[in-house]
């Protein structure tokens, strides 16, 4: 048992007056932050672990708090400590999204997630959120090349490739700047997202929220990393996603013409950063089972490059050296 978990432990005992009952590991993110379920199943409660040399529990707590004040259902924070990094709250349960979505569900279950969505976007920016601004979208690009291409793969691009590839990022971060600002999850998708009895869905992992692009969070959730749908589907729901944004104010009828190509290109922007992320994991912290998803994930940017002249270069990258260069490492192993 690590120090961390001892002294979490300890804290546990100063705030529920005894040592914690069935104390259990409840979940793992791409993050530093460890997950406990603690008390028997109908009373249970988590306790967080978030190191403050890695993570701001503050931010955790400020933003749990406004977040359920515009009406999401987000954990209520029952003690903390903010400078240790230790937190206990209340328990969503068990049931991600990502382990109830079905052909047969799906409908219900989206149906539910996009009026949360409505809901976070329609609100007033939450406190002073930072803005997800072109520098911020690009630092993020880079994690593509600096993990994925470089770092897991080492990938020599010739200078063509080399262009291709900062012209398409040029062309993602322009088009997320063309785009309405409101509140971004960042990471709105099925492992966040919890299948409750009452104010469905839960959601988690906020922390990071921004103010940016107005699709973000929506193709965070139906192009997601972790389960993917035909794209008429996905189409389907971005459409019912559209007619409330509109009925809000989310948006106006200018910007409905501009919406799919956003969605798509948006996306793009997202996946390339996630497959950085996933090698950054298997390099970096030695957690490679992330690396089953780079073939979905990259997946995506692939299928809308014939679509968009300035991304075909890149798809062409990603099909003819990105992957096979994947396969020969023995990666492949999801899709």
């Amino acid at each position: 048992m690590s120090d961390r978990t001892l002294e979490l432990q300890h804290w546990l005992v100063e705030v529920l007056g005894s040592f914690p009952a069935d104390m259990r590991p409840a979940s793992t993110d791409a993050s530093s932050r460890r997950y406990w379920r603690l008390g028997p199943p109908g009373a249970t409660r988590i306790a967080v672990d978030a190191p403050p040399q890695h993570e701001d529990a503050a931010r955790f707590v400020r933003l749990a708090g406004a977040f359920r004040r515009v009406g999401l259902n987000t954990p209520e924070v029952l003690a903390a400590d903010v400078d240790r990094g230790f937190l206990l709250l209340s328990d969503l349960g068990e049931r991600s999204y990502l382990s109830t979505l079905t052909v047969d569900t799906a409908d219900r279950l989206y149906g539910d997630a996009i009026g949360a969505l409505i809901t976070l976007q329609a609100a007033e920016p939450l406190g002073e959120l930072p803005d997800y601004d072109g520098a911020f979208l690009l630092r993020e690009l880079v994690l593509f090349d600096q993990w994925l291409l470089q770092g897991l793969l080492s990938i020599e691009l010739t200078s063509d490739q080399r262009d291709a590839l900062d012209q398409a990022f040029s062309h993602l971060v322009a088009s997320a700047l063309d785009q309405p600002r409101v509140c971004v999850h960042r990471d709105f998708h099925s492992r966040n997202l919890m299948l409750t009895e009452q104010g469905n869905p839960g959601v988690l992992d906020f922390q990071d929220a921004v103010v940016g692009p107005v699709t973000y969070d929506l193709v965070s959730l139906l192009k997601d990393c972790y389960i993917r749908w035909d794209r008429a589907r996905i189409e389907d729901w971005a459409r019912g996603w559209l007619d409330q944004a509109l009925d809000a104010g989310i948006l106006g009828s200018e910007h409905e013409p501009n919406v799919m190509a956003w969605m798509d290109l948006m996306g793009a922007q997202r996946h390339l950063k996630a497959a950085g992320i996933f090698a950054r994991l298997a390099l970096r912290d030695g957690r490679p089972g992330y690396l089953a998803d780079v073939p979905r994930t990259l997946g995506y940017v692939t299928e809308i490059a014939a679509f968009y002249p300035a991304l075909a270069p890149l798809g062409e990258l990603i099909e003819t050296v990105v992957m096979p260069r994947f396969a020969e490492r023995g990666y492949v192993v999801g899709s």
